[in-house]
């Protein structure tokens, strides 16, 4: 079987040939947000399925692209559409992308999600700061042989998200006037929605949001020394908060409907903290 730093390997030697400037952020786009890829000017469109050893998505909403360009000058890549867990692949492929962005040079990461709302205080529409998350699935990315690992075994996840672009994001929500919740995120397999009885259980754990993603990536993210915001669209109530049955329509119909306002702010989070990071450096 082929390692993982091989593929990676391949990967980034392809990938490298396509670049003309390495970005200095990357944005993962989650169900029905992939509309921000349209702020960026002069893209350069790389179709996953052109990325060696990339797992295809096969989930509506996820397009499976990656698109590279200018925003406001600063070189920003989006990835629009990720793979899930509960689609078949392993959590080595659900977490791939991770490990080839850093191969590349990047070093921060913002990843959006859609997301079931448990807090009673949340409704739709909402976006949520990931302060902390829980992992529900029980399995882990780093699970593995070592000459398997591109990172060190037992990294430490005391802070997952990154406290200063946390901040950042925090200012410009404030300043637009849609300031952000903040809470703590499960990571559940899917692909059902959760029953009642494992809302309440969630939300006595201290959940405040349910999703089934991200976790595994921001798991990668960490051992590879990358920092983090994550945001979280609260698309619905979960289970036992509603009255209404879930589905993955409702769920990528609020998250279209919030793409402008979500869209307004990351452009500005994403433009405030490179500048950040210039005057950090003088």
């Amino acid at each position: 079987m082929m390692l993982l730093k091989d593929k990676i390997k391949g990967a980034s030697s392809y990938l490298e040939q396509k670049f003309t400037s390495i970005p200095s952020l990357a944005i993962v786009l989650g169900s029905g947000l992939g509309g921000f890829a349209g702020e960026i000017k002069n893209p350069l469109i790389v179709p996953t399925n052109d990325i060696p050893y990339y797992p295809v998505s096969t989930v509506p909403g996820h397009v499976g692209q990656w698109v590279i360009g200018d925003l406001d000058g600063i070189v920003v890549l989006c990835i629009q559409g990720r793979v899930h867990y509960y689609e078949g692949y392993s959590l080595e492929d659900v977490t791939y992308y991770v490990h080839l962005l850093k191969a590349l040079g990047i070093e921060k990461l913002v990843v959006t999600t859609a997301c079931g709302g448990l807090n009673p205080d949340f409704i739709p529409g909402d976006l949520m700061l990931i302060t902390d998350q829980i992992n529900f699935a029980f399995n882990n990315p780093l699970i593995g042989r070592p000459e398997n690992m591109l990172g060190p075994r037992f990294p430490d996840m005391s802070k997952p998200f990154d406290a200063e672009m946390i901040q950042i994001a925090e200012q410009v929500g404030r300043a637009h006037g849609h300031p952000f919740r903040k809470g703590v995120f499960g990571w559940v397999t899917g692909p059902n929605y959760e029953t009642a009885a494992e809302v309440r259980a969630l939300r006595t754990l201290g959940v405040d949001a349910v999703s089934m993603s991200t976790t595994p990536e921001v798991i990668v993210a960490n051992q590879r020394f990358m920092r983090v915001l994550g945001i979280s669209l609260i698309t619905n109530l979960a289970t036992g908060l509603s009255q209404s049955p879930l589905t993955h329509e409702e769920v990528t119909a609020v998250a279209a409907r919030a793409g402008a306002r979500l869209s307004t702010l990351l452009h500005e989070i994403i433009v405030k903290i490179a500048l950040f990071d210039l005057i950090k450096m003088i």
